[in-house]
């Protein structure tokens, strides 16, 4: 009876699927368990090897807490809307919707392929409209909902609007713009409609306003900083300039010191919780104003070190600063735009991360000292960001270095205010340090007193006061694109309405292009059936939109990150056509016992997904502000790719005029592995001056007139499914491959071959180094394919794949096999089993069981290695060993499991069947074999029970046959007994 894995795997795939084997209740007496994976996006490729790493992972441990008595919640998803779809829809024409559906049947086949435990019956995706009804109904909540300081939480927008009407908003403490005005009472009953819509905009939790983006034209859409690598968009790499645009935001800063707390009370990997704390950057200090000369304009700047106040010799702005345009001279004018339009082609995040490069410009004008009165020049400098703080730094070149390395760039004066004395925040922070300035407010004070006493004098000339700021910024909520979430909202007379949550969802309507109009709007600009009836309740044709009762719907879409911040919250009830969950259902599961990703997500999805459930439980609409207890970022399975080099020659030689000619280019010509390194150009060329004389000039001259060229190799990325194991290129599967490698000529090895080098890199299809997990499940078996991705190493690290080392790993599910049946049937019997049977057992429970809960699942699989070894060794047929080893493994390697339990005479899954329980008794070693030693050598070895005192040792020893062999009659001088160690008889 072979191990006939594919037909084996394929069997319980089915029983599972039609049995719903891991179906969860939302009511049990059971206690529950809620494993989690981060939603993939169903690409058009598919899966590769790297992406089920973290899903074999949390499958694991959900199968082992079924084991353990949970009702456990394993759910999974798509994450179906998104810019790839709709790119590939622009290319195509085909609808996104039409090209998602078919990527996930193909994510559906290659999951249900490896044997993953997923309650299938609680799919989601984002992109379907009974789910998007719920991200719009969200949308709206928080539309209608404020920040309110004094209650630290989020409120009904009503409320907000009783207190404007009772007593205007001198009183309210809440979450607003900072441009906000104040008003009485009766003048909020005196502004129209159009007015108060617009303050109340201001203090909304979603808002419209106009913000600096990341504005990507080729893609033409706003992107997210995470969505950016070095400057350029992550999808295609195309240029990324930052710009002005009315957009949908989300007042995420008003929950920043709550999202800062919260990462206290989650079991979290401390790296990532660095990263969010970094992201939202608390920094205390103080606001600080000053006044342009001659001017009504102030500047307001948020500084840490309002201590160093005397110290500063110039101000610099962010070159967005909506000041600039309005206080630079016309001297200098010419020069300023042309700084702010270069600085709109680096990103943020290039800005932030470049200390070196210095430029700025002058505006021209000069802002007056707070304390000194002394005018202090107003510059521009692209280290300084719009978003961070206040767009403003007040520049203090003595003790900051970046301000010091812009001064002595544009010669700006650095007045030595501090003496020499160490300025630096770890040195002020000392109480007993004291200040030496040019300024009787500071001089004899420490940190803590020269900063109290500057804030304090800033607030009696009403030019500051004490701040404490967040690097976090509102989040951009708005996209130029077509296949994400509509919102829910129409516009009369210009403002935003929204649409009542009864008439939702409000769905995607057809287009014929993709693209933004040629007037410049996002794609829903193409639509000729998008405009709302608010008699009809319905959407209409844009031709009868008449402002009176059929008005326009917004033309944006929502970001990526809208159905993924509250996806965990559906699956709990993903069938709800009322509510987004029901209460009974939330109150259950509550939250994510164990969630599972990838910590590139730490700054986006996971951050925003945090404020979005704590905005949900101030509603009181869930249990918990945090969704996840513990989370694991899971590390990267990497490829290993195949590179050939392409060899270059550069040319440098004189012609018939003298001129020096210099010429360079590829040769089409791959060289083999071992010529790279040490490449002997005479060998290959020895007659080069007459190989080039067509392609290079008319006329060449002689050899000697010929610098030798300088070789170098520029290294292709080659399909590794055309490389062998040795490393031999299939040179015409190349040639197949890729037309333009058809007329290449090839450098081989002394044997005929050629052989490509490797590199580890990310698995990519660009580097055509993917490995499909359909090719290993035909050819090992997913069971094979799961412990060999545990195997490889810890879960959080990086690992390069290598498909010959699965073999190992098969053979191990062989033998395991073969220990449980031959090819005459069952092996495994009643027999009672033996002290070692049941030692290697126990051992192998401990160790699971210790290596589960810690997540150390690779020297799992080496513990059932093991053990299968030392069984197949004992030649164990005990059903009460092998029963509860199948139990063990069946979490890691399920099909195998299944069948085998089902041959032992089960008709029940094995993911039904208890955890075994350990038992110490079993590893209590009752003797000991010791070495029996004549004189320090050891000559034979004698079982003894451990319980044996030296005494009794001894006169068990001495009365032994091989004893007495040794000493022929003679008497020992002495025995040398070390209880549970040695015996060594002198003499």
């Amino acid at each position: 009876m072979n191990y006939n894995f594919n037909e084996i795997e394929a069997k319980w795939q089915k029983y599972w699927a039609k049995n719903q084997t891991f179906r969860a209740e939302n009511n049990s007496e059971k206690p529950k368990y809620y494993v989690l994976d981060m939603f993939p996006y169903p690409s058009g490729a598919g899966l590769h090897v790297g992406h089920p790493l973290g899903y074999i992972a949390s499958d694991i441990y959900a199968r082992y807490k079924r084991h353990q008595g949970f009702n456990v919640l394993h759910p999974q998803g798509y994450d179906s809307f998104g810019l790839p779809a709709e790119q590939y829809a622009i290319q195509t024409g085909q609808h996104p919707a039409l090209t998602t559906e078919e990527n996930i049947k193909t994510y559906r086949r290659q999951l249900d392929q490896i044997g993953f435990s997923f309650d299938w019956s609680r799919e989601v995706r984002t992109s379907d409209p009974s789910y998007y009804k719920w991200t719009q109904w969200i949308f709206i909540q928080l539309f209608n909902s404020w920040y309110n300081k004094d209650s630290d939480k989020a409120e009904d927008i009503s409320e907000l609007i009783k207190r404007f009407a009772s007593e205007g908003n001198s009183k309210i403490n809440a979450v607003c713009d900072d441009t906000i005005q104040t008003f009485s009472a009766e003048e909020w009953k005196a502004f129209d409609t159009i007015k108060q819509q617009q303050i109340l905009l201001q203090y909304r939790l979603t808002y419209l306003a106009e913000t600096e983006v990341n504005w990507c034209p080729a893609l033409g859409t706003v992107l997210a900083n995470d969505e950016i690598v070095n400057g350029v968009s992550e999808r295609g790499g195309h240029p990324v300039i930052r710009k002005k645009m009315t957009q949908w935001s989300m007042r995420i800063s008003a929950y920043a010191e709550r999202l800062l707390q919260g990462l206290e009370t989650i079991d979290w990997t401390e790296s990532l919780k660095e990263t969010q704390r970094n992201w939202i950057g608390k920094s205390v200090g103080a606001h600080v104003e000053f006044r342009i000369q001659n001017s009504e304009f102030r500047i307001t700047v948020f500084t840490t070190r309002p201590d160093t106040i005397f110290g500063v010799s110039f101000m610099t702005l962010a070159p967005e600063h909506e000041l600039v345009s309005q206080i630079t001279t016309p001297a200098q004018k010419a020069e300023v735009e042309n700084y702010i339009e270069a600085t709109a082609k680096r990103s943020e995040r290039d800005r932030m991360a470049d200390v070196k490069t210095i430029s700025g410009a002058f505006t021209g004008a000069y802002v007056e000292h707070p304390f000194t009165k002394e005018p202090i020049p107003v510059w521009i400098g692209d280290y300084v960001l719009a978003g961070y703080g206040t767009g403003a730094v007040m520049s203090v070149p003595c003790g900051d270095q970046r301000d010091y390395d812009f001064a002595k760039h544009f010669n700006i004066p650095i007045p030595n205010i501090f003496q020499g004395a160490d300025i630096s925040k770890e040195a002020f922070a000392d109480k007993d340090k004291t200040i030496i300035a040019n300024s009787d407010f500071l001089n004899g004070l420490n940190y803590k007193e020269a900063t109290k006493k500057v804030i304090a004098e800033l607030e009696k000339l009403g030019q500051g006061q004490g701040k404490t700021n967040y690097r976090l910024r509102d989040a951009v909520f708005s996209r130029q694109r077509y296949w994400g979430e509509p919102f829910p909202v129409y516009y009369v007379d210009g403002m935003p309405q929204m649409i009542d949550a009864k008439h939702l969802p409000i769905k995607l309507p057809e287009v014929e292009k993709y693209l933004p109009t040629e007037t410049g709007e996002p794609p829903l600009g193409n639509a000729t059936v998008w405009a709302w009836d608010t008699t009809k309740n319905e959407v209409v044709s844009n031709d009868l939109i008449d402002n009176k009762t059929i008005h326009p719907l917004e033309l944006n879409t929502m970001p990526g990150w809208a159905g993924s911040s509250w996806y965990f919250n559906r699956y709990m009830d993903a069938h709800n056509e009322n509510e987004f969950a029901s209460k009974e259902a939330l109150n259950y599961w509550k939250d994510v016992d164990l969630y599972i990703g990838g910590s590139e997500h730490a700054t986006g999805h996971l951050l925003y997904s945090r404020f979005w459930q704590k905005f949900l439980f101030d509603k009181g609409l869930v249990p918990v502000d945090e969704y996840a207890k513990k989370l694991i970022n899971q590390g990267m399975i990497l490829g290993t790719s195949a590179l050939a080099y392409n060899l270059r020659f550069d040319f440098k030689f004189r012609d018939s005029t003298g001129e020096i000619i210099e010429i360079s280019g590829f040769e089409n010509i791959l060289v083999s592995k071992s010529y790279i390194e040490n490449f002997d150009f005479d060998f290959w060329h020895p007659n080069y001056p007459d190989n080039y004389r067509n392609w290079h000039v008319e006329e060449i001259m002689s050899y000697e007139q010929i610098r030798k060229p300088i070789v170098s190799f520029h290294p292709i990325h080659i399909d590794v499914s055309l490389v062998n194991a040795s490393d031999e290129l299939d040179i015409q599967g190349l040639k197949n491959w890729r037309s333009e490698y058809k007329d290449f000529k090839f450098k081989l090895e002394e044997d005929g071959t050629f052989k490509v080098k490797r590199e580890v890199e990310k698995m990519s299809k660009s580097k055509y180094n993917v490995v499909n997990p359909d090719q290993i499940c035909e050819q090992y078996g997913a069971d094979s394919l799961r412990l060999y991705e545990m195997f490889l190493g810890p879960l959080e690290q990086y690992k390069p794949w290598n498909t010959a080392g699965i073999t190992g790993v098969h053979g191990f599910l062989k033998k395991l096999w073969r220990l449980y049946v031959d090819e005459n049937g069952l092996l495994v019997n009643d027999a009672e089993p033996t002290k070692d049977n049941l030692k290697t057992l126990h051992k192998t429970i401990k160790k699971a069981q210790e290596d589960i809960e810690n997540f150390s699942f690779n020297t799992s699989v080496s513990t059932f290695m093991i053990a299968v070894n030392e069984l197949t060794a004992q030649k164990c047929t005990s059903k009460d060993i092998l029963e509860p080893l199948l139990i063990l493994l069946s979490p890691y390697a399920p099909h195998i499991a299944e069948e085998l339990w089902e041959k032992l005479g089960h008709t029940e899954s094995i993911s039904t069947a208890p955890f075994p329980k350990f038992d110490a008794s079993h590893l209590v070693e009752s003797s000991k074999n010791y070495p029996i030693s004549f004189n320090g050598k050891m000559k034979f070895t004698m079982e003894l029970p451990m319980d044996f005192n030296a005494q009794q040792i001894e006169e068990a020893v001495m009365a032994h046959e091989k004893t007495q062999e040794q000493l022929q009659g003679r008497t020992p001088k002495k025995v040398i007994i070390v209880p549970g160690k040695i015996v060594n008889i002198v003499g």
